[in-house]
């Protein structure tokens, strides 16, 4: 082998060596410090219901003195959408936390890996930030964080924001739960 084809080999070795490097970085840093989490568009951009305004009472002489009661919504017909009155919890169907109940507030709830998720998934097949539950408007929304292995909401993976139904199973990494009144 002349010295030219043995120098262009070493050369070649070193790029393809350089990068694995930065490929195990990259790998590393996503990992350990998630990804970017796309923004969901403003509520106005989508047709869901608007709460209604709130319904002010006159205190009569038997009713307590209350100066706003909201009138209670329920839940849309079969294959509508599930209104936050309706779902007050997460209930864990299967999975290492199965039997687990989680009740919901108005804020976003991250599932994943990290400590600092809401909602901790400790198997081989979640991600650090593997999804997002969001209030958007009326309705929870689950949202994938670009994780390895995807969410999957009743049987298809989830690629954008998608609106949860009541009683729906939603799968990540090897946990299945419902969201139910």
């Amino acid at each position: 082998m002349s010295e030219l084809t043995l120098l262009l080999l070493r050369i070649g070795f070193l790029v393809v060596m350089w990068f694995f490097v930065f490929g195990v970085i990259y790998s590393l840093r996503s990992d350990l410090f998630g990804v970017r989490a796309r923004k969901l568009p403003d509520s106005g951009t989508i047709d869901t219901p608007r709460p209604t305004p709130a319904l002010k009472r006159e205190p009569g002489p038997s009713a307590p003195t209350e100066p706003v009661a909201r009138p209670r919504r329920e839940a849309p017909a079969a294959g509508g959408a599930a209104v936050r009155d309706a779902v007050s919890r997460i209930v864990i169907t299967s999975g290492p936390k199965a039997g687990l109940e989680i009740p919901l507030g108005d804020h976003p709830i991250t599932i994943g890996r990290s400590r600092e998720s809401g909602l901790v998934i400790r198997d081989d097949y979640t991600s650090s930030h593997h999804a997002r539950l969001v209030l958007w408007g009326e309705q929870w929304m689950i949202q994938d964080l670009d994780s390895t292995n995807g969410t999957w909401h009743d049987g298809e993976r989830v690629a954008s924001p998608v609106p949860i139904r009541v009683g729906a199973p939603v799968k990540v990494g090897a946990t299945t739960f419902e969201l139910r009144k």
